[in-house]
């Protein structure tokens, strides 16, 4: 019996450029409104299951309309047999069959069909394709390991463009290598030992066999070394199951996966603790499927052994791998360079915001109160800019709670978990929320840094200041101006004579933002 499964962790992406199949018509109109972009479409033919993911077409950011996967084990037995798995090989043909048919009802114009490991290596995989081509009226584009190791590092690259290191992508079939530097693939390798063939391989996950059958196969890869003291990213649904595994036993403050990082002494500890484990141990985490507890252990010890071929300096767990890859690969040059987060941003300020979207003009207004930003914190406090009055619609006695929770567990792009909780907490101080609230104090906790804890009770005030002044319109703020004076105070002067900026309506918002600075509050007309 088919089992499927809805996983909102893992966003897809398909790619107009290379495997596309038009699907004609759709009987129904495009998802989203009349005249947005067509969805994109992918369908990922793994070693272990097919996957379905729908996208919303036109923008930068993945964002997943429908996400399906249907648990297939075509890989299972391989490497006994040289073949697909011949039940799941059914369950496959009948996966792909229900999959493409929902793309045509969601409108999907380019349905992208991908298959990796288990069926580029199987004797019977060309057969298996002519079979799902012929079936479907569809072109199945199937990667070599140096194209699915390319994709899952350009997926990485789509969350974090500037991403440095080794990405490390894990499936039932293949592992599969690449090296990013200087925003290019510098190496690529790919081995079959994805979990399905590493246990056959290793008797069943013997520690000792596996430990030898991965270091032998590393070896073959000295580029590897290059990586000393980078990043390692780990890609794919069993190390995203390592992940929750992890937090669950740091007792870690936030339950989001992507860019969950690890320091190197914190991942060799935990990961010979999972791998000596039974899996049932961790039965209790939260979100970890059965299917994923029973492979944890020779999912650690996998990790373990890339950690000590590479020495990096940290291990960062990635949600997007080769699906995001295609996704990214068929974008539009313009989009492409496009940064992420600032992308997310602006997407979720013109769908939810009162008026025009202007947060570069809020981050200007206040820029004068951050002499000497760094350029990282700039990108961060116009972010805030750009959602800080997206929020209007909650409830007033919830709006900061609500605020802080949905910026803290968003699926945003290009944003590790401190900076996370540093925009949390600048949006959580713009509507006023209490400073010793127990969330509040554990994201100051993961931001750790009190400079920066403060930034962000500068940044709320400000920005509350701000649309009490605007009223959330865009264009009145240039009409004032703000200022830090050497002399102990913060100025903001008014036009005289205008009775939209009566100084006395604004006084308890500028005397927060004078403490929050430790400046006198100067309010003056002009």
């Amino acid at each position: 019996m088919m089992e499927t499964a809805a996983d909102g962790t893992t966003p897809a992406g398909g790619d107009a450029n290379h495997g596309s199949t038009p699907l004609g018509a759709a009987s129904t109109p495009p998802v989203g409104e009349t005249g947005d972009p067509a969805p994109v479409g992918i369908v990922d033919i793994g070693s272990n299951s097919v996957r379905l993911v729908v996208y919303r077409g036109g923008a930068r950011i993945p964002v997943p309309l429908f996400n399906e996967k249907a648990v297939c084990a075509l890989g299972q037995g391989m490497g006994a047999t040289g073949r697909l798995n011949a039940e799941g090989r059914a369950l496959a043909m009948a996966a792909v069959g229900r999959f493409v048919a929902l793309s045509k009802a969601m409108g999907v114009k380019g349905l992208h069909v991908l298959a990796t490991a288990a069926v580029r290596d199987a004797a019977d995989g060309p057969a298996f394709v002519g079979d799902l081509e012929q079936a479907n009226d569809i072109t199945v584009t199937v990667l070599d390991g140096a194209d699915e190791a390319r994709r899952a590092a350009l997926g990485v690259q789509c969350a974090v463009p500037n991403a440095e290191g080794v990405v490390a992508d894990l499936g039932g079939g293949s592992l599969d290598l690449c090296r990013l530097q200087d925003r290019a693939f510098a190496d690529v390798a790919s081995f079959p030992l994805g979990l399905l063939r590493l246990d056959e391989a290793s008797g069943g996950g013997v520690r000792a066999e596996a430990e030898r059958i991965l270091d032998a196969a590393l070896a073959e890869a000295p580029w590897l070394q290059a990586a000393d003291g980078q990043t390692l990213y780990a890609v794919g649904g069993a190390w995203r199951a390592l992940a929750r595994v992890c937090m669950h036993r740091m007792n870690y403050p936030l339950r989001v996966l992507d860019n969950f990082t690890l320091s190197v002494a914190d991942a060799a500890t935990l990961l010979d603790e999972i791998a000596g484990a039974p899996p049932k141990q961790y039965a209790q985490v939260p979100g970890l499927s059965k299917k994923r507890m029973a492979a944890l252990p020779l999912a650690a010890i996998t990790l373990d052994r890339l950690v000590r071929a590479t020495r990096p300096r940290r291990v960062v767990f990635s949600v997007y791998g080769v699906r995001e890859g295609q996704f990214m690969d068929g974008l539009p040059d313009a989009l492409k360079r496009e940064d992420p987060l600032l992308a997310s941003m602006t997407v979720m300020a013109r769908q939810a915001g009162r008026f025009r979207a202007h947060g570069d003009e809020v981050a200007a207004w206040m820029a004068p109160l951050f002499p000497a930003e760094p350029p990282e914190l700039m990108r961060l406090r116009l972010a805030v800019c750009i959602i800080g009055d997206i929020f209007w619609n909650e409830h007033p006695d919830y709006r900061a709670e609500q605020a802080f929770h949905r910026v803290l567990r968003l699926p945003f792009m290009g944003l590790d978990h401190r900076d996370r909780a540093g925009l949390a907490l600048s949006v959580y101080h713009r509507y006023g929320g209490d400073p010793a609230a127990a969330m509040a104090v554990d994201a100051e906790t993961l931001l750790d840094d009190p400079v920066r804890v403060r930034r962000t009770r500068v940044i709320g005030a400000a920005l509350r200041l701000a649309h009490t002044l605007s009223g959330g319109a865009p264009g009145v703020l240039r009409r004032t101006r703000l200022a830090r004076a050497p002399g102990g105070s913060v100025t903001l002067t008014l036009p005289a004579g205008d009775p939209l900026f009566d100084g006395r309506f604004i006084q308890r918002r500028m005397e927060k933002l004078g403490r929050s600075l430790d400046l006198t509050p100067v309010v003056e007309m002009a």
